[in-house]
């Protein structure tokens, strides 16, 4: 699948400022920004370093102002936006085209008859990236001043960057840039051109989303460094920008590794795939799956409990290609793999051949929730799972996610999200923890590997213990009607989150609808478990039968839908909202009845395609509702106030197209409600990957996140659920 723009759309700025990339390292680092060069975002730049993986996200470096001397003359290839709101210069001028290969982007610009072309990439398991210039055609030779500006700040701040006074010094073929002391130094490095070193302040950047956002949109930066090679044409010079002093120079060693490395996914991916010719947009989605996949320190780990470099397979090893994994052995269908057990450490992984266990803070795995501001979440996490690593080929991976999230289990809750100042986990949510079920059922369907169901038992059981007798926030099952209540004031703990100081928009708090759904699904799949282990399976059927029973108190005959809550501070809420589309997309067909009759779940599926859902998802809340925002944007309190109340969410096209198929058993008509997403991968937001939420109202503009795990996973997982069935 070819991702690209012409000239024509490059050399529009309202476009070219507008469409934007992403590339990313395995640890939480990441580089982005827009196809002109524009900074828009504060989290704009080519080097944001997880400081300690995979959180503290911090700006190094953030971009590179080129300019072009050919045949006398010279030309500036950069774009800035000042205070003023001017363009200044206007470098997206000279493109003649962008384009993805893979997830690196690349710029080609064209001046008279020279070609010059830019990629941009990171290292798999380092902060460093790569800038990598190549002329491509030229008359003459292609004289280039580059100049490099840093920075060194948290990526959700901006900078002022007045009497602050960074020590640059020079280091073996480049220079050292100390911002401040006691801080992580960093380097710009090249093995062909010497680094002349500066110390210039550019202030006024004007960050247009920043405005948009209600944030302050004014950020500085530091001219460092200047770099000025000479190319003839078939000539390449590389820009290394890293946070470790012995980083490989070399540009073109490391696009082979980055190069092997996605190819090693796209083959994991293709092998994974249910028809023997997958659409081309899957090994782009499997590519942009994998952005979200980073190592978690596992610190709460006793020392009888450490991971061995098995637990790592599943991580692909560009070092070792050719062995794809499937899922029909015992160790989740992964071939064991040798290589240079150095080699493989400098790029995040293990020597898959060292039986010798890793420390307790050595390598768990997790889910960045989104791109450019999420961390990882648990509930994310889960949701995301099965696409991220089922549906690409990386069963293994999964394994690791799951065990990893395991060590978090706390009175039979798992973690909301992980702070980035290193403090204890937040354990605001109810749902999180089921949709742990959920994944793991998943694991065992794709890998029929019973291992892990032994191992995670116990624990599966305490957390059904806990929420019976009662656990945090008041989360706890009613004896009465089976059915799982949660809630308390001034706590968000479903996945329609948002809370503004101590205003927490959509509260909730009784007993909403999809995490009675998820309950029921949780119970049929521990009696399912219960069963394959040869455990008493008799109390979960129980449990299960009575909240079955007890979920059709959310059916509402005169309104023909399901209430949202039951049993809240107002009794119960007939909003319509896309929650209960999970009625009917859980549980797995193989575990048991569905919660809901069949004439009810055809209702469910109508009411909500023909009033929630939209070209790229279901709005949270019915246009007709007098609390419904169309448009998502505005400040901190005007954002957050939208957010579940009309806002677009793209993962949830995931449950809908799975649970329309089941209503009309029309694959090829459930999988046509795809199409837009798969078309959005082309523009419209972050190339090659899928935008968190959209306006609710049209032309539905994307919105939040510009990357988002579980919109990834979602389409992933529904369309190769799907595509087996079709018949076109």
């Amino acid at each position: 699948m070819t991702i690209s723009l012409g000239r024509h759309l490059c050399g529009n700025a309202a476009i070219a400022t507008q469409q934007e990339w992403l590339v990313t390292n395995g640890i939480g680092g990441y580089g982005s920004g827009t196809v002109a060069g524009v900074l828009t975002r504060h989290y704009h730049g080519l080097l944001l370093a997880a400081l300690k993986p995979p959180l503290e996200r911090t700006l190094l470096v953030t971009k590179v102002d080129e300019t072009a001397t050919y045949l006398d003359q010279s030309h500036a290839l950069y774009c800035d936006r000042w205070t003023d709101d001017t363009l200044q210069p206007e470098g997206y001028l000279y493109l003649e085209s962008f384009r993805l290969e893979g997830t690196i982007p690349i710029w080609v610009y064209a001046i008279a008859d020279a070609r010059l072309e830019k990629r941009v990439w990171m290292e798999p398991g380092a902060n460093t990236t790569y800038v990598r210039y190549t002329v491509s055609r030229a008359s003459a030779p292609v004289e280039l001043t580059l100049k490099v500006l840093v920075n060194h700040r948290h990526h959700h701040h901006s900078t002022q960057g007045e009497g602050w006074q960074m020590a640059i010094a020079d280091c073996p073929q480049g220079l050292r840039i100390q911002a401040k002391e006691n801080v992580q130094p960093f380097y710009l490095l090249s093995e062909t051109a010497p680094a002349i070193p500066a110390h210039t302040w550019y202030n006024g950047y004007s960050l247009a989303v920043e405005t948009y956002r209600g944030i302050h949109p004014y950020d500085d930066h530091l001219h460092a460094a200047t770099f000025a090679p000479t190319l003839g044409q078939g000539q390449s010079f590389t820009l290394v920008a890293t946070t470790e002093a012995e980083a490989d120079r070399s540009g073109q060693s490391a696009l082979l590794r980055r190069l092997a490395y996605e190819q090693h996914l796209t083959t994991m991916g293709q092998a994974a795939q249910p028809d023997e010719s997958p659409p081309a947009w899957v090994s782009q989605l499997v590519l942009a799956a994998d952005q979200f996949v980073v190592n978690r320190p596992i610190t709460v780990l006793g020392a009888n409990a450490s991971l061995t470099a098995a637990d790592l397979e599943g991580t692909p090893n560009p070092l070792a290609l050719g062995n794809v994994e499937s899922s029909t052995n015992s160790q989740d269908g992964v071939s064991q793999r040798t290589s240079n057990s150095a080699q493989i450490a400098n790029i995040g992984e293990a020597d898959w051949s060292d039986p010798t266990p890793l420390t307790p803070t050595s390598l768990g795995k997790t889910v960045i929730a989104g791109y450019p501001w999420f961390g990882d979440w648990g509930r994310d996490t889960m949701i995301a799972l099965p696409g991220l690593t089922l549906a690409t080929g990386r069963p293994a991976l999964a394994r690791l996610i799951l065990q990893t999230f395991a060590r978090f289990l706390d009175r039979g809750m798992l973690p909301n999200a992980f702070p980035e100042n290193g403090q204890a986990p937040h354990y605001n949510t109810v749902d999180a923890t089921l949709w742990y079920f959920e994944a793991l059922r998943a694991y065992h369907q794709a890998t029929a590997n019973t291992a892990l169901i032994e191992e995670l038992f116990p624990q599966l059981q305490e957390v059904i213990t806990w929420h019976c007798k009662g656990t945090r926030h008041g989360i706890q099952v009613d004896a009465t009607d089976g059915l799982l209540a949660a809630g308390e004031s001034g706590v968000q703990l479903t996945w329609m989150d948002a809370k503004v100081g101590d205003w927490v928009v959509t509260p909730r708090m009784g007993k909403p609808v999809e995490v009675n759904a998820l309950w029921y699904n949780a119970l049929l799949v521990m009696a399912d478990f219960a069963g394959i282990l040869g455990q008493p399976v008799g109390l979960f059927q129980e449990l299960a039968s009575q909240t079955r029973q007890g979920f059709q108190r959310f059916w509402n005959d005169d309104l023909g839908y399901c209430y949202d809550l039951l049993d809240g501070p107002n009794g119960a809420d007939a909003a319509l909202r896309p929650n209960q589309i999970f009625a009917v997309s859980l549980p797995d067909a193989a575990l048991g009845e569905p919660c809901l009759n069949a004439e009810q779940q055809r209702a469910v599926v109508d009411v909500v395609a023909q009033r929630l859902l939209t070209s790229h998802g279901l709005r949270s809340l019915d246009p007709a509702h007098p609390k419904y925002q169309g448009h998502y944007g505005g400040d901190l309190v005007q954002r957050d106030g939208a957010y579940h109340q009309g806002t677009v969410w793209s993962w949830l096209i995931g449950p809908f197209v799975q649970a329309h198929w089941r209503v009309y058993q029309d694959a090829d008509l459930a999988h046509s409600f795809l199409d837009p997403l798969i078309h959005h991968l082309h523009g419209g937001g972050c190339l090659g990957t899928i935008s968190e939420i959209f306006d609710g109202d049209a032309p539905m503009e994307p919105r939040g996140a510009f990357a988002q795990a579980w919109s990834v996973a979602e389409v992933l997982r529904v369309s190769a659920l799907l595509r087996p069935l079709m018949k076109e």
